[in-house]
């Protein structure tokens, strides 16, 4: 007769499951690639990022130097959050979420003041809501991603000076 794992065994598994697909989604950060695989015991495991690009604007109806500036604006706008001191990074990919639930009061808004280990907002993913804490006091200044909004392992979130 086959032993059926425990519940323990299993839920170490799922554990060990998250602590690679995690590692594996630091190191597509770390390395800018867009995709890893790979394969031990039987599992294989995939990740994968989405890099999206502005969309540029038509050149017939700008001239070219006005479109160049147009398309790297966006772009650059975004490299300088993201390298801002008060930046909160998105800690998984998932889709975000303002308010513990629909209808309900936002965690922050712009204005508001946080303390340490405040959550900010929720990040849905895998059908886990995961609650993203302030990494520090302040004042929040921008929120920088819509409600319901997918976003990115290390999408700049929130503002916070």
């Amino acid at each position: 007769m086959a032993r059926q794992p425990d519940d323990k065994s299993a839920a170490k598994t799922r554990s060990d499951d998250s602590a690679l697909i995690r590692e594996l989604a630091l190191l597509l950060a770390e390395t800018d690639l867009t995709e890893i695989e790979i394969e031990r015991a039987g599992l294989r495991v995939r990740v994968a990022r989405n890099i999206t690009i502005a969309a540029s604007v038509p050149v017939a109806s700008v001239p070219a130097a006005a479109a160049s500036a147009v398309a790297v604006a966006p772009l650059a706008a975004a490299a300088d959050l993201a390298k801002h001191p008060g930046v909160v990074p998105s800690p998984m990919v998932g889709t975000a979420y303002w308010a513990p639930e629909p209808g309900a009061k936002p965690f922050i808004e712009v204005g508001s003041k946080v303390s340490a280990g405040q959550t900010l907002l929720i990040i849905e993913a895998m059908k886990t809501m995961n609650q993203i804490p302030s990494p520090r006091a302040g004042t929040v200044t921008q929120i920088l991603v819509e409600d319901g909004q997918p976003v990115e392992f290390g999408e700049p979130l929130v503002i916070i000076e």
